[in-house]
């Protein structure tokens, strides 16, 4: 009995990879995102004596915060490269290799945390935070393109959107594990940082039962065999059809840069340099870039941050704070679940643009309500109901569409320098944020958040004049649609 063909539905290993992918990395991902704010003074103290009794260094304040700012930031530096390496490794050892990488480093900076106490060792949580670093740089470069690859065009949207939605959910669940009520204690806080290890099983137990990317087998590798046997993998023994026509024509038809090959041989994998001089690939290049950097510097985190003095200023208590500021990202999980559901129904150009423009205007009436709410009492309601509408509206567009976007703007050849220049671009300027936003923030105050502002303006006008619509296109049809340039205008 013939099983489902791909383009009609779901199917068992195809959910199957979109768990296994989320729980061993992208869960991990974000867990590691939003742990290590909570435990920060303990850490610090920790810090403190261990350096004392190692080396007979007694810290001053400037520099215990500079070890914490280092702590911090070098995951976000090893954000950087392993979102360079991704490409190479996709290209080199396959999208499913990489994904085992992911979960090996993030096992190994867990190790790293379990293991710092005990070793009396800084540079030991050091080396943590790098491996997760790394880890996180690849997986964001490398998981939305396997799972959009594997994906049929009407699913791929839905699969796409699992790698944020992933990253969303690891962050709650971080802020739930590093609560003094659970392990956020001095005694307990590098179980907090560590205890993530125990998803990393799924990559493990699993690993053999999920396939390598057909397109990746076909189009790199020139496995045409292998192709077909993964394609059977994923959508059953008896279902080669239409589905495998479509992918041969994918292929065959989609190499349309300098390292197109021809007769069904396999693509030359581009170099950094290749695509960044290629004119054809400049305007896909400047979307992922700039959807992926504007994600990071349209202020997500820096509202989280913001958002526990908020609800400190309407009267919470420091303790009542932390649990709203949980509520907080409990709604930014609640709203990123309709994710796969609205990347199926609805075009992504409009979720794009229905994002920006309302995330622009919410926090520019966020900057007003913050630098006038000691005059007007009610404005600190403002301020919550603010946040609490650009949460909503992030997820609908900009939180989930820029992950997985490169992968449908780009042909096989290309898309993983692509998808990891863009994963480059989020770390990056994840980086610029976390290290200039307290110190712009004692300098301007509320209006810190202007530039996030006019950040999504820009997108928005990015958006409506060089994003084509991809949901349900070839990625064969889009790409001429881009290959001019700026001259490549939206015709609406």
């Amino acid at each position: 009995m013939d099983l489902t063909l791909p383009e009609s539905g779901w199917t068992l290993r195809l959910v199957g990879l979109g768990a296994i992918t989320s729980l061993g990395a992208s869960i991990p991902v974000g867990y590691n995102i939003g742990v290590i704010n909570a435990p920060t003074e303990f850490i610090k103290h920790w810090s403190n004596e261990t350096i004392y009794r190692r080396y007979n260094v007694l810290l001053s304040d400037d520099s215990l915060r500079a070890i914490i700012a280092s702590i911090i930031s070098i995951a976000l530096i090893g954000g950087v490269i392993g979102s360079l390496q991704g490409a190479y490794l996709a290209d080199k050892y396959g999208r499913k290799k990489s994904f085992l990488c992911c979960a090996l480093l993030l096992t190994g900076g867990a190790l790293c945390f379990l293991c710092c106490r005990a070793a009396s060792s800084v540079e030991l949580l050091l080396l943590g935070r790098l491996l997760v670093g790394l880890a996180s740089g690849l997986t964001t470069g490398v998981i939305p393109m396997y799972l959009a690859e594997v994906s049929p065009i009407k699913l791929r949207g839905a699969m796409g959107v699992l790698c944020p939605l992933g990253l969303t959910t690891g962050v709650v669940v971080a802020q739930v594990a590093s609560l003094e009520q659970a392990l956020g204690t001095e005694e307990h806080w590098h179980y907090a940082l560590g205890c993530f290890a125990v998803l990393n099983l799924f990559c493990y137990a699993f690993y053999f039962w999920i396939p390598e990317s057909p397109k990746y087998l076909y189009s790199v590798k020139g496995d045409q065999a292998g192709s077909l046997r993964a394609i059977r993998k994923l959508f059953g023994r008896h279902t080669i059809g239409d589905d495998y026509i479509k992918l041969q024509m994918e292929c065959a038809n989609g190499q349309n840069g300098p390292s197109a090959q021809e007769d069904g041989q396999p693509q030359a994998n581009r170099s950094l340099w290749s695509v960044v001089r290629d004119p054809t690939l400049t305007l896909p290049l400047v979307l992922v870039c700039a959807l992926q950097g504007g994600q990071q510097l349209s202020g997500i985190n820096a509202v989280f941050f913001y958002s526990v003095s908020i609800f400190e200023s309407v009267g919470f208590s420091s303790q009542a704070a932390k649990f709203a500021n949980l509520g907080v990202g409990c709604l930014n999980l609640f709203a990123s679940l309709f994710g796969p559901l609205l990347m199926a129904r609805c075009n992504r150009r409009t979720l794009c643009l229905l994002s920006c423009s309302s995330c622009a205007i919410i926090l520019f009436v966020l900057t007003l309500s913050i630098h006038f709410i000691h005059l007007i009492d009610w404005f600190s309601y403002v301020c919550i109901g603010t946040i609490l509408l650009y949460i909503i509206f992030y997820q609908f567009g900009l939180g989930p569409i820029p992950f997985f976007i490169g992968s449908e703007l780009f042909d096989l050849g290309p898309r993983p320098t692509a998808m990891a220049l863009g994963s480059l671009s989020s770390w990056g300027c994840n980086f610029i944020v976390g290290m200039a936003f307290p110190t712009l923030q004692n300098i301007w105050g509320a209006f810190v958040f202007l530039p996030f502002s006019i950040t999504c303006v820009l997108l928005t006008v990015l958006i409506k004049f060089y994003l084509p619509e991809t949901r349900g296109k070839e990625v064969t049809d889009v790409v001429p649609k881009v290959a001019h340039g700026f001259r490549s205008r939206v015709k609406e």
